[in-house]
């Protein structure tokens, strides 16, 4: 019997972490943000290790630099992020549905799990796949894993700073240790 999981924003952690590229790339630094805000649900059955669900949703305008930078520093890199790169005005949400979950057993109550489905994010909806190592405890699961994504997929233009001679590269880093507690 498939159980139902949801996931604990508070006692989760999911970053996203741009890198600084370009002719000055040493004098800029590579930004990580910590997602706040989102919720998400997981269809797990641990008798036949088969999931039936994943589904994320991130608040777009959620996101928080972790980065230790001077307070104006600060607004500018989250108002820049929230303006001109994800236009959360426009777009406020960033939705994950995986249509198809492999899961393979490692021994224990431990699973790799590969799921592949629709990534939204600015407008634009494409497939996107994420690997993840899942664990399972008699009341909850966790879900730990890392996913590249490419902005340039989701027509979105990174930022550059000094008139282009420092860039954020094309690919960001999604990291997540996400922490779901079994429904009823």
């Amino acid at each position: 019997m498939s159980m139902r999981y949801r996931m604990d924003c508070g006692r989760s952690h999911f970053t996203v972490q741009a890198f600084a590229s370009g002719l000055l790339s040493f004098l800029g630094h590579s930004p990580t943000f910590a997602v706040r805000d989102f919720t998400g649900e997981m269809g797990f059955d641990p008798g036949t290790a088969q999931a039936t669900r994943l589904a994320v949703l991130v608040k777009a305008g959620s996101l928080e630099l972790l980065d230790k930078v001077r307070p104006a520093d600060r607004s500018d890199i989250e108002g820049r992020m929230g303006r001109e790169v994800l236009e959360t005005a426009v777009h406020p949400e960033i939705r994950f549905q995986a249509d198809e979950i492999a899961v393979a057993a490692l021994g224990g109550d431990r699973y790799r799990l590969r799921s592949n489905g629709l990534l939204s994010l600015h407008g634009v909806t494409n497939r996107h796949t994420l690997d993840a190592e899942m664990l399972v405890f008699e009341d909850g699961i966790r879900l730990i894993g890392t996913s590249p994504l490419l902005m340039s997929d989701y027509h979105i233009r990174p930022v550059t700073a000094l008139g282009g001679a420092i860039q954020l590269r094309d690919q960001l880093k999604l990291s997540f240790d996400l922490v779901a507690w079994r429904e009823g």
